[in-house]
């Protein structure tokens, strides 16, 4: 297979990938952290904690297992990795959005993180209508698998980086 070095463009295309997945997932981890504080100074019953030991279960298994640690990760890593070797301009620039599947990939991929960030929107313009102490409690499980998420996109970063044989499919596709 034909290996190509990394380039300045790329490295910069590559750093600011990462830089800009974990400033995104730092935030929102942040900010849904503040409702969480919030939430656990209010007394809670049984109901609220079942509610929530449950839905952290669920946030972790669905969002950070399956949805980061299973699919969006490696995948996230393989197009990172691919930046460092082949970026244009418009791709370093917008690297972070490359490599989450915003463009330069199979119609199938473009259309579902397009879905998904429509749906994800919905949630947060939802969730400001749940009011406190339930709010703050659904919140922590975002926030479980937000962390989950950013752990094993750095993870799968540095496999990618380290491991001359990580071959995950970047599914980089350009239009006609």
């Amino acid at each position: 297979m034909n290996e190509r070095l990394m380039t300045v463009k790329g490295i910069i295309a590559a750093v600011w990938s990462v830089l800009g997945l974990l400033l995104l997932l730092g935030y929102a981890i942040w900010r849904l952290s503040l409702y969480t504080y919030e939430s656990l100074q209010m007394p809670w019953n049984w109901i609220h904690w079942m509610v929530f030991i449950g839905f952290m279960l669920f946030m972790a298994h669905s969002e950070g297992y399956k949805g980061f640690q299973k699919s969006f990760s490696p995948r996230y890593a393989a197009r990172t990795k691919y930046l460092s070797t082949h970026s244009t301009w418009t791709q370093c620039i917008l690297a972070p959005f490359f490599s989450m599947g915003f463009f330069h990939a199979p119609q199938r991929r473009v259309m579902g993180t397009l879905a998904l960030t429509v749906m994800i929107v919905l949630f947060i313009l939802v969730f400001r209508y749940i009011p406190q102490p339930w709010k703050g409690l659904l919140d922590a499980g975002v926030v479980i698998g937000l962390v989950w998420g950013a752990i094993s996109t750095i993870l799968f970063c540095i496999k990618a980086f380290s491991d001359a044989h990580y071959h995950w499919d970047a599914e980089i596709e350009y239009p006609l």
